[in-house]
């Protein structure tokens, strides 16, 4: 999809999150607070991406997860952006940016994937 479908497609701060890798603020995202079962996809694409199992709160600001509903619906790409080392999450369908994952996670897979909510809808179940 080019960049004018995608502007048609996704709100400004949708665009600007998902295309052009920026970050919504902390404590602001609607999913932060959810604690609804089902799963959560891209809001771009609808590709299902993590679980309302694996969903914890991090205390950082933004919904985080422990793990993918399944690994292949995500890409990681190495993000040394503003003089760090991150590793990005993309959703592997659409190119999507996501957010980041860290090794810091409390769960026994040792990840917290940092996720902005407005790049995410939620299938309840």
């Amino acid at each position: 999809m080019e960049n004018d479908e995608w502007k048609s497609k996704l709100t400004p701060e949708e665009y600007k999150v998902m295309r052009e890798k920026g970050t919504e603020l902390p404590f602001s995202g609607r999913f932060l607070k959810t604690d609804a079962k089902g799963t959560y996809i891209c809001k771009a694409c609808g590709n299902e991406l993590f679980s309302s199992d694996a969903k914890f709160d991090s205390g950082t600001g933004w919904p985080s997860f422990d793990n993918p509903a399944i690994l292949e619906n995500v890409k990681l790409v190495g993000d040394n952006s503003f003089d760090m080392h991150r590793t990005e999450v993309k959703c592997a369908k659409c190119d999507a940016h996501l957010g980041h994952v860290f090794n810091d996670g409390p769960t026994q897979t040792g990840k917290r994937y940092c996720i902005n909510s407005v790049c995410l809808d939620l299938k309840e179940q």
